[in-house]
């Protein structure tokens, strides 16, 4: 039990610290708004992309072709989304609050903190590059859709919005750099060694730089202004959906580094970038803003609580 305990506390406890730090330095003034913004770019732009694209060019073929882990991914982030959505519209009595509200509930920085929690147990992403491919594209989309259909307590959605969903999906640096990646897994390329150092190198900035900047943007404050529904979201994204899908993905054969990866996309806090979308798209800031910052709080908890879990079950 003692040694489980400590498995998951290696697991998750230098990844809150790392982002505790960042937490602090912004306090000190040693970070700026500046930095984290431009630190937040490279890494979604730069360093990400880089780590994904060489994690899936050495991956073994049959590992990325295990259709069994998409469809599961993509069936649970689907049925997730609707059913947030669905109920959160008959029982949310502020339909100004729906969108924000849903898209706290179910969108997961998966790409970002998940990718770092993953790589942080095995040493590289492992399947965090098909648990993007299966739950990424859908995040956003359905972000245009429910954010435009229920701003300000229910607007329209057009098709230039619909359009620019597509493209932004289509541009998306860290999608484009697991692309790139599958040819080289699926014709067994190799890369020049020189080529795998340099990428490495940007790779590696990927994991402190997102976390320091998690932690600089770090604002408790809001996640006390609209205490109820932000108490209600987080309980859904950290241990709702996970207390639904994860034993529906025991029961399928998934174990391991792939329930490593299901967890992660379930159980990781909301995505920083929902607060930008929720505010410029005519839904409530404040409570997309604490969503994420009560999420990224409680998730050092619940993400140690459900790796214990599984460690226990003998299922990690």
């Amino acid at each position: 039990m003692l040694q489980n305990f400590l498995y998951s506390l290696n697991a998750t406890l230098p990844i809150f610290a790392m982002m505790a730090l960042g937490w602090a330095l912004k306090r000190a003034g040693f970070l700026t708004q500046a930095f984290t913004g431009t630190a937040e770019k490279l890494v979604f732009r730069v360093a990400l992309p880089c780590m994904l694209f060489l994690d899936i060019a050495q991956m073994d073929a049959a590992q990325l072709l295990d259709g069994r882990f998409l469809a599961y991914g993509v069936a649970a982030t689907l049925i997730s989304i609707l059913a947030v959505w669905g109920l959160t519209k008959l029982f949310l009595k502020d339909k100004t609050q729906v969108g924000a509200f849903v898209q706290g509930a179910y969108r997961s920085s998966a790409a970002v903190l998940g990718t770092a929690l993953i790589a942080n147990v095995y040493g590289d992403a492992g399947y965090a590059p098909l648990m993007i491919l299966a739950s990424v594209p859908l995040y956003n989309i359905f972000a245009v859709l429910i954010l435009t259909l229920e701003a300000g307590g229910g607007g329209r959605l057009d098709g230039a919005r619909l359009r620019g969903a597509a493209a932004g999906v289509c541009k998306n640096p860290i999608l484009l750099g697991i692309l790139a990646g599958m040819p080289f897994a699926l014709f067994h390329l190799s890369l020049p060694t020189v080529a795998v150092k340099g990428l490495r190198m940007a790779a590696n900035l990927a994991t402190p730089l997102a976390l320091l900047s998690i932690g600089a943007a770090f604002v408790w404050d809001d996640a006390l202004q609209k205490a109820k529904p932000t108490i209600w979201a987080s309980a859904i994204k950290l241990v709702i959906l996970p207390a639904v899908f994860l034993p529906a993905a025991v029961a399928l054969g998934f174990r391991n580094a792939q329930l490593m990866a299901i967890l992660i996309m379930l159980g990781s806090p909301a995505t920083a970038s929902g607060y930008i979308m929720a505010k410029q798209m005519g839904n409530d800031g404040v409570l997309a803003n604490g969503i994420i910052v009560l999420t990224t709080l409680l998730s050092a908890v619940t993400i140690t609580g459900w790796i214990f879990l599984l460690r226990t079950l003998g299922l990690l």
